[in-house]
This record gives structure tokens, sequence and C-alpha cells, in this order.
């Protein structure tokens, strides 16, 4: 028979084990999307998320599609904002009652269209706990500027900053990251 303190020391093992199995969602779905310089990849990542949706293909193809979508955010989008407010006090013939009366609206919306080739779902994670389906969506640098190079959608003058300005954000962003991890 088993003494109990091998028998703990087998309990606490295996707990430990199901705490790092079980370690909880991977980084990219709690950094979200943007771009990243991961293994000497450069590229840009969209994270697209669903929750509450029973069919699981149909969620794993709406969380594709808003990862998509959320990496065609980082070229460009266009948002127009539109706030109504509108108050009113009248008051009747003796000025002794009033009525008053407000109505505050506010719209946001937000576009963007643009077609990017190359762009390819790289992870998924699904959330059992809250249903919450996840997929990471990936653009390297490199096709990335021989879309920029093929794009129609995109005028030149964007056409061009982009392409001027591509090594010299991603070699920003390396320093940036080198300052956080305290590397040289």
């Amino acid at each position: 028979m088993l003494s109990n303190r091998i028998v703990r020391s087998l309990v606490f093992a295996l707990l430990g084990y199901a705490l790092v199995a079980c370690g909880g969602p991977p980084n990219w779905v709690t950094e979200g999307s943007g771009v990243l310089n991961q293994d000497n990849s450069k590229a840009i990542y969209g994270v697209g998320a669903i929750v509450g949706v029973k069919n699981e293909p149909l969620a794993w193809e709406a969380a594709e599609n808003r990862a998509r979508a959320e990496l065609a955010k980082t070229f460009r989008a266009y948002t127009a904002y539109l706030m109504l407010d509108y108050a009113a006090s009248t008051t009747a013939g003796n000025f002794t009652e009033s009525t008053e009366e407000q109505n505050v609206e506010r719209a946001v919306k937000t576009f963007t269209a643009i077609t990017l080739n190359g762009v390819r779902p790289v992870d998924r994670y699904k959330d059992d706990e809250t249903q919450t389906y996840y997929v990471l969506t990936k653009l390297s640098y490199e096709e990335m500027k021989e879309v920029l190079q093929q794009a129609q959608e995109l005028d030149a003058e964007v056409r061009e900053f982009v392409k001027k300005n591509a090594d010299r954000v991603f070699k920003k962003l390396e320093q940036e990251e080198a300052k956080r991890s305290g590397s040289p």
C-alpha cells in the first residue's frame, strides 16, 4: 500500500498537470489584433470572436470572418460619428407649470473595405465556459508587400506611404519589444 506522502505527492502532481494543461486561453486571445514579430516572422494578426452561437461550424466561420475584418481594419477604416442632443422646456400660460423634455442620440458607423489576399487562419480556441469561439488570422509581412503592390482599393498615396514606412515601423516595433523584454 502507498504511503500518505506518496499519495499526496501524486495528487498534487496530477493537479499541477491539470492546471498546466487547462492553463486558459492562448496569449493571442487577450493580446488582440495587431502587428507582431514572432519567431522572426513579421506579420499582421487579426483576432475574431463570437459567443452565443450553438451551431459550431457557423460559429467558427463567423469568428474567422471577424478576425479577417479586424486585420483589414489595421489598413484602413472610415469612422463617422454623430451625436444629436435636444432639450426643451415649455411653460404653460400662468407660468406655474412647465414641461421638460430631452433626447440624446449617438450613432457611430465604422466601414472598412479592402481585399487582402493571403490572410489565413493560423489558430483557433474555444472557451468552453463562456461558449466563445476565437480565431487568429495572419497576413505575413512579405505577402502584405505583394498585396499592397497589387491593391487597387488603396490610393497611390496610401500605397506608397505603407511601402516606404513598413520596414521602419517593424524596426521600431522590434526596438520597443526589446525594451519591454529588457534585452539590448
